[in-house]
C-alpha cells in the first residue's frame, strides 16, 4: 500500500496541511518502518512533516508503530532511559556522567543512541572509553544492570528499523519525525520506566509536555544541553517531572535565576577521552559533580522513588 494519500494529507504546505488521526500516523509509520514504501515516498515524508510539524496525535501514533518494532526490556525495579542523539560539538558530552550518577544506589539505566556521528562527541564513545556497558541484545542490558552499572544500547540494536529512518537525515539533510520519537521511546513500554526527554526551543517543550500528559507518560522534561537530556553544567534549567501523565510540582525544579557566581570545573577538551576521565574524577569523587547535575539526579531519584511508590499502591489496591 502506498503512503501517497498521507503525504497529500500532511504536503500541502506549512499553513494548508493536516494533521493525521493517531491510527493513521501508526499506519505510516509502520508502513515506513517495514521497508514498504520507496524511498522517494520516504523523502516526501520527511520534508512535509519537516514543514508542517507533528501533532500529538500524530507523535501517538508514530511511537506506538516505532514500540511495537523495539526490543522488549523488563527491568526488576523502575528504570531511567536517557536517549542521547545530538551528542557535545561545545560542551562536554556529560549524559554518562548523569547516567553514573544515578545508577549509583542500583537504580537500572538505559541510554540508547547512535554509535557514530561526524562532528559530534556521541555518548556511545564516551561509555566505551569509560569501559561502561555497551549492550548487543537484551541479556547484555540486564546483566549490565545486575552489576548496578548503567547500559548504552545502539539504535541498530534496540530497533534496527528506526534506525534506518533517522539515516535518512544523511541523505536529505534534515530530521525527521523518527528524531522526535527516538527521544520518546520506552523499550519497556511503560511498565516501569522514567524517560528524560529533552528539547532545543521553547516552543518544542510545549508541545512536548502536551504530548507527555496526553499519553500518560512518567518522565522529566528539560531543555537539554545541545540536545542531549541533561543538564548544562554551569546553569541548572527547569525540570518539569510527569508521573503518568500529570506534571508534579513538588517533585520539579524551577530553574536557577540569577547572576553565576561560580562556575565549574570542566575539561577543556570535549573529546571522548579527556570527558571519561573527568567523568572517572567526579565519580571517584576527586573532583565535585557540577551543581546542576547533582539536581538533577536528586530529583530523577525523587521521582523514580514515587514512581515505586505508585506501583505499589496500585498493586495492592
Amino acid at each position: 500500500m502506498s503512503i501517497a494519500p498521507y503525504i497529500k494529507e500532511i504536503g500541502r504546505g506549512k499553513e494548508g496541511a493536516r494533521s493525521l488521526s493517531s491510527e493513521q500516523a501508526e499506519d505510516l509509520m509502520g508502513q515506513v518502518l517495514d521497508g514498504r514504501v520507496s524511498d522517494l515516498e520516504v523523502g516526501a515524508f520527511a520534508m512535509a512533516m519537516r514543514i508542517k510539524g507533528e501533532s500529538t496525535d500524530e507523535l501517538l501514533g508514530f511511537l506506538r508503530a516505532v514500540h511495537k518494532r523495539c526490543l522488549p526490556l523488563s527491568p526488576q525495579a523502575p528504570a531511567l532511559i536517557l536517549p542521547s542523539y545530538n551528542g557535545a560539538r561545545k560542551l562536554p558530552n556529560l549524559t554518562a556522567l548523569l547516567a553514573l550518577l544515578v545508577a549509583q544506589d542500583g537504580t537500572p539505566v538505559l541510554v540508547h543512541g547512535p554509535t557514530h556521528d561526524p562532528g559530534r562527541v556521541t555518548t556511545a564513545s564516551v561509555f566505551h572509553d569509560l569501559g561502561l556497558p555497551m549492550a548487543r541484545n537484551a541479556e547484555d542490558v540486564l546483566h549490565g544492570w545486575a552489576r548496578r552499572e548503567p547500559v548504552f544500547i545502539a539504535t541498530d540494536t534496540l530497533c534496527p528499523p528506526l534506525a534506518r529512518l533517522l539515516d535518512v537525515r544523511w541523505v536529505v539533510g534534515l530530521r525527521n519525525p523518527g528524531h522526535t520519537v527516538a527521544k520518546l521511546l520506552d523499550p519497556t513500554l511503560g511498565a516501569r520506566a522514567l524517560r528524560v526527554v529533552n528539547h532545543t526551543h521553547p516552543e518544542y517543550g510545549t508541545a512536548l509536555s502536551a504530548f507527555l500528559h496526553r499519553s500518560g507518560a512518567s518522565a522529566m522534561l528539560l531543555r537539554g544541553t545541545e540536545g542531549e537530556p541533561v543538564a548544562d553544567p554551569r546553569r541548572s534549567p527547569r525540570l518539569d517531572v510527569f508521573l503518568r501523565g500529570e506534571l508534579r510540582a513538588d517533585l520539579s525544579v524551577p530553574a536557577q535565576e540569577g547572576v553565576l557566581t561560580e562556575l565549574p570545573v570542566l575539561p577543556r577538551s570535549i573529546d571522548a577521552a579527556t570527558t571519561a576521565v573527568y567523568i572517572q574524577s567526579v565519580v571517584s569523587g576527586e573532583k565535585p559533580a557540577p551543581g546542576p547535575l547533582t539536581r538533577q539526579a536528586d530529583s530523577l531519584h525523587r521521582a523514580l522513588k514515587a514512581l515505586t511508590e505508585g506501583s505499589m499502591h496500585e498493586l495492592s489496591a
